[in-house]
């Protein structure tokens, strides 16, 4: 292997290898640098050079990182963050004039109600700012904010050290959803009884253990059966228009377009609700457009 002076290398070529890895993608990775494809072509054979290896291998449509170009992201991003995050706090951040990709680890369940608000705020004040989402475990987050794969991530609370920051976003109230023409439908308030007699659907990304209402059902000393575990509230929505199931979530969700057909009830029962955290790497907290960022996330459930 070539012995390497980072004063021999442009730092530029770092850039392109970051958005390529990103994008997977030589053609995305041109449109994201705002540059021609020959040109990302030619800085990615000049890092190859460099570094005495391909990087990316072509596989179908992507460009699949080699084990040395996966070594290398975290690193990279990790100094290309600290490098930009000393820059804008140098010159500020200015939202109408600032051009910048911003990637947020965000659950699927939870795109449907942060983006609209979000993304009407960035539009607004930041019309050159584009938002990427990105859908990270639980158990990866805090390793993912450190490497700079995420600028900020939303999730419950998480244990995790004081490398990365957290801010307590919002508490989300949970509800019932059912089928309009459900038998428990009629009732307007509904029983315990009601509630643990019926089937469940659960929505998670693990294969099994309990939910968040089911810790609560449990300290109370209840269960409830699930005859359905899902990955998406979408899905469990559907699912609820053709069966007699029911779907406990978060109250936010359940009012946000449900599918036709389908009714909200409060629970009979006091369960705790949803808090949900917001999390980014300690070291860009002087970083002013991650700052405004935070301060433009929505911080409480709409009624």
């Amino acid at each position: 292997m070539k012995k390497l002076n980072i004063g021999n290398i442009d730092l530029n070529l770092f850039v392109v290898f970051e958005a390529i890895y990103r994008e997977r993608s030589i053609t995305r990775a041109a449109s994201l640098l705002s540059l021609s494809q020959p040109a990302v072509s030619h800085a990615l054979a000049r890092l190859r050079d460099r570094l005495d290896d391909v990087l990316f291998v072509r596989r179908g449509h992507d460009m699949v990182p080699t084990p040395r170009a996966r070594e290398l992201i975290g690193p990279v991003r990790e100094a290309l963050h600290g490098l930009q995050g000393c820059l804008a706090g140098m010159g500020g951040f200015e939202p109408a004039q600032a051009r910048r990709t911003f990637v947020l680890g965000l659950r699927s369940g939870l795109e449907a109600y942060i983006l609209p608000q979000l993304m009407q705020v960035v539009t607004r004040e930041a019309p050159g700012v584009d938002v990427q989402t990105l859908s990270v475990s639980r158990r990866d987050l805090p390793s993912t904010l450190l490497a700079g794969r995420l600028d900020l991530a939303i999730d419950v609370q998480l244990p995790v050290d004081s490398r990365i920051g957290q801010q307590h976003l919002m508490d989300a109230p949970l509800s019932l959803v059912m089928r309009a023409d459900h038998p428990l439908a009629a009732k307007q308030v509904l029983t315990l009884g009601d509630y643990l007699g019926a089937r469940h659907v659960l929505v998670s990304s693990r294969r099994r253990g309990p939910g968040l209402e089911d810790f609560g059902l449990a300290q109370a000393g209840h269960h409830r059966t699930i005859a359905l575990r899902c990955q998406h509230h979408q899905s469990a929505m559907a699912t609820l228009t053709t069966t007699d199931l029911l779907l406990t979530l978060p109250r936010m969700l359940a009012l946000q377009q449900p599918p036709p057909g389908l009714v909200v009830r409060e629970l009979p029962l006091a369960l705790p609700p949803l808090s949900l955290y917001l999390y980014w790497h300690q070291e860009h907290s002087a970083d002013p457009a991650l700052a405004w960022l935070r301060s433009r996330m929505p911080v409480m459930p709409r009624r």
